[in-house]
């Protein structure tokens, strides 16, 4: 709450500027009413005073705030800094080779732990372990499916808490597809093209581009092949790769064939002669 020093009036203000940082307009009153789009339904304006309300806050919320109002030829300002303390907390796990343990704790008696994965109850298995009461919780060789977001609720006879989440990044890569337009791989010299390589990872994958075993100088998901030469015809394939787990994956090549326009007529001709 940003209470300011001005006597509460009942004649409207001429104008009021709110911002964050010296720059980042909150809420801008003059002849109309603005609100900043990252402000809209977090705030509360009290027009009596010009006091201001900010809900919701986070990290990013840290910082100096000011305020200007134009009141009978007079423009008092002023200014402030909140600071927000918080912690968010993430874990980097590899699938199938490591383990993970999360402790719950909490001011009271008679106090009774539920684990929870997402919206699912967390329960013990071969892999799972809840120990200390419940308030501990391990996790035996890490899969994608264990990634959370976990939270701690403690309760007593006479109320409920929840935690903040925590997330347990498991990652790839896996999956990998290239894909060529068209299918069928012939293309006129000249013309341009793009293959396109996805693949599932966490962190993002880096890739490589090869052409009959040899690598390209080209990264990056996409490979443009811009006015193609007959050179350029062979196997194209992309490996992605992990920085996080040092895994790789290869896709299975894809043929382009790169002609001259009038063999590829020929082709054409030939395919509508080929009964299906």
């Amino acid at each position: 709450m940003f209470n300011t020093t001005v006597t509460p009036t009942e004649k409207p203000f001429q104008s009021v500027n709110w911002s964050f940082n010296f720059s980042k307009p909150i809420i801008v009153i003059n002849s109309q009413e603005t609100i900043g789009p990252e402000y809209e339904g977090r705030i509360t304006f009290f027009p009596s005073t010009a006091s201001l309300e900010l809900r919701s806050l986070t990290l990013d919320d840290t910082g100096p705030y000011s305020v200007s109002i134009m009141h009978d030829g007079l423009i008092p300002s002023g200014q402030t800094t909140l600071v927000i303390y918080g912690e968010q907390i993430s874990t980097d796990l590899v699938e199938f080779s490591g383990s993970v343990s999360l402790s719950c704790s909490a001011s009271g008696s008679s106090l009774s732990f539920l684990w929870l994965n997402g919206s699912s109850e967390v329960t013990a298995s071969d892999r799972v372990q809840l120990t200390d009461g419940g308030s501990s919780l391990t996790i035996i060789n890490v899969t994608r499916f264990d990634q959370g977001p976990f939270r701690c609720r403690v309760s007593n006879p006479v109320s409920t808490v929840t935690s903040d989440p925590v997330n347990l990044f498991i990652n790839g890569p896996e999956n990998i597809n290239l894909i060529l337009p068209p299918p069928q791989g012939y293309f006129a010299v000249g013309s341009d093209t793009s293959l396109t390589c996805s693949v599932g990872s966490r962190p993002p994958a880096q890739f490589n581009w090869f052409l009959n075993g040899d690598q390209l100088l080209d990264t990056g998901s996409e490979l443009r092949l811009m006015n193609v030469e007959m050179s350029q015809s062979g196997n194209y394939s992309c490996q992605a790769f992990n920085s996080k787990t040092l895994r790789s994956q290869t896709s299975e090549p894809s043929a382009i064939t790169v002609q001259q326009s009038s063999q590829l007529g020929d082709i054409s001709e030939l395919k509508k002669a080929i009964p299906n």
